[in-house]
């Protein structure tokens, strides 16, 4: 009992066992502001230690009532700002004992659980179904003292800042003292509310009304817009990129090419003709075109020479990648492989009635999960008070917590996740690190025209691999590909409707927006000729 004691104190915040205030409290009997001492001592005897006893009330600290300063003006003073801070300080502090308080009773709920005298009287089925019913709520209270020291660590960042405001009005008041002048200075709290939603102002996005034309920059990239798999010899691949018609198809050599999908002649869409030899035939009259848009065959007439449209296009890694921008391509393709250990099993394209920004925005958001996905992937998630996106200062990945999901941006439009989990639908562990088994994702998302987009959406796991030998495995994914996406559908549609009638959907972005807001700002650095991009790593 000793042992677990101690180990349950060792748990609380830094801060909260050696504060370090600025100013001292006149109270008297509250455990002092200079610091605490903890005195606890235990009796070996048969009885344990007594409850509601010396150890109990270490944590026996009163509620903090609400209290709000009394402010004859529109804006709190120097000393009514820095009792606000107090105030935040002293609830922290009393919520992080009461939630070291239950981990406390728990462990000691568990200890006579596992008592020997117990366990006479109990059968081994109620012993396991209490000790499981008490793990479930230590690992509650551990998760609620996590949360606490959060709140410790914010509240402590406030009153600092509180001070070094404090600092520099008390030496612009020294300064107007000794020129016997009194500028009109706004009070602290002013100052500090005014900076507040400035940056606010500025960390907002007005994402709203019709959808732009593409900027040219965005075109200037290599796109992956096709499965290596789904490009056989005779078949042709139709696409739109950027409000263009293209058509994928292969040539002689077997090598993909990309042409405009409109015949010379009469316009006619060139997907509706066939394959022959390694160019691609119209329908209408019987013209031939290569890969590299070269008319080479003219049925029932005199030859000339005719040219169409084409894009460089590449084959890599099991995609077919096209550059549809005027720049030179770049000489580096980036690589979309699977973390090593990882198998594909499955490769699906759809075709979607929305935007690509505003579904690379509802693939980068985890937290609506809970929300929108309760009969699929997460159906049973419980809701965390918190959730947020820890990412480098510098960069487009990271990883969520609470749950165990690493996430990355890649220009311009792929979205690559790995996921942690014990089963279909459950997830595992508090990183992907200490999950044992993994699910990898990459979504692409290729601007169609303004209201389309197409995604490529690949998945593999690092985990049974029989599933790939199974018959019509790939239709049991796409279901449940389909059935992920509607639910998505219905909520994202609804915003493009809001957004074209002209209603920001980008209102009041909170902690777990940030990957979406860093994508957003790559965007508009792009689009107003950054060079370089905020947030992109120099090698990407």
């Amino acid at each position: 009992m000793t042992t677990t004691a101690l180990a349950a104190l060792s748990l609380l915040p830094a801060p909260l066992l050696r504060p370090r205030m600025p100013f001292s409290s006149s109270k008297k009997g509250s455990g002092g502001r200079n610091g605490f001492k903890v005195f606890a001592v235990f009796s070996e005897g048969e009885s344990g230690f007594e409850k509601r006893s010396s150890w109990e009330a270490i944590f026996d600290v009163e509620d903090p009532k609400p209290r709000i300063p009394h402010s004859e003006g529109k804006f709190l003073d120097v000393n009514q700002a820095l009792e606000v801070a107090m105030f935040d300080i002293q609830y922290c502090d009393w919520r992080a004992r009461q939630d070291l308080l239950s981990i406390m009773l728990l462990h000691e709920k568990v200890v006579d659980a596992l008592n020997p005298l117990a366990r006479e009287f109990k059968s081994i089925g109620t012993m396991k179904k209490e000790l499981a019913g008490l793990q479930e709520e230590l690992a509650q209270a551990h998760n609620e003292v996590h949360i606490s020291e959060a709140r410790v660590a914010a509240a402590l960042n406030r009153l600092a800042h509180m001070e070094k405001l404090v600092n520099v009005r008390l030496t612009e008041d020294k300064s107007s003292n000794d020129s016997g002048s009194d500028p009109p200075f706004p009070s602290t709290s002013s100052t500090y509310i005014e900076t507040s939603e400035v940056k606010s102002r500025k960390r907002g996005l007005n994402v709203s009304g019709p959808v732009k034309s593409y900027h040219p920059n965005l075109k200037n990239f290599w796109y992956p817009v096709a499965f290596s798999n789904d490009l056989k010899d005779d078949i042709m691949v139709p696409i739109d990129c950027f409000h263009q018609p293209w058509v994928i198809f292969r040539g002689k050599n077997g090598k993909p090419g990309c042409v405009q999908n409109t015949c010379a002649h009469r316009a006619c869409p060139l997907h509706l003709g066939t394959v022959n030899d390694g160019r691609i035939q119209c329908p209408y009259h019987g013209w031939e075109y290569s890969t590299d848009g070269k008319c080479e065959k003219m049925p029932s007439t005199k030859m000339i020479d005719v040219r169409i449209r084409s894009l460089p296009c590449f084959e890599q890694e099991g995609m077919i990648w096209i550059w549809p921008g005027e720049a030179p391509p770049s000489t580096v393709i980036p690589s979309l492989k699977p973390p090593p250990g990882f198998e594909i099993h499955a490769e699906i394209v759809m075709e979607l009635p929305i935007e690509h920004g505003l579904l690379l925005d509802n693939l980068l958001d985890l937290a609506h999960a809970p929300f929108t996905h309760t009969s699929t992937f997460a159906k049973g998630w419980s809701v965390p008070s918190l959730v947020k996106f820890l990412t480098p200062a510098s960069g487009l990945e990271g990883y969520w917590d609470p749950y165990p999901i690493d996430m990355e941006f890649r220009p311009p439009c792929i979205v690559f996740s790995t996921i942690g989990i014990a089963k279909p639908g459950k997830l595992k562990g508090k990183t992907t690190r200490q999950c044992s088994t993994h699910l990898h994702q990459l979504h692409v998302c290729l601007p169609s025209s303004g209201q389309k987009t197409r995604l490529l959406y690949r998945m593999s796991l690092d985990f049974a691999p029989f599933l790939r030998n199974i018959p019509f495995m790939h239709i049991l994914w796409m279901h449940f590909a389909e059935k992920v996406l509607n639910e998505d559908l219905r909520l994202v549609i609804g915003q493009q409707e809001r957004m074209l009638s002209g209603v920001n959907v980008w209102n009041m972005p909170v902690s777990y927006d940030k990957l979406g807001l860093r994508y957003r700002q790559w965007r508009d650095a792009l689009e107003s000729g950054v060079k370089k991009l905020p947030f992109v790593k120099q090698n990407m």
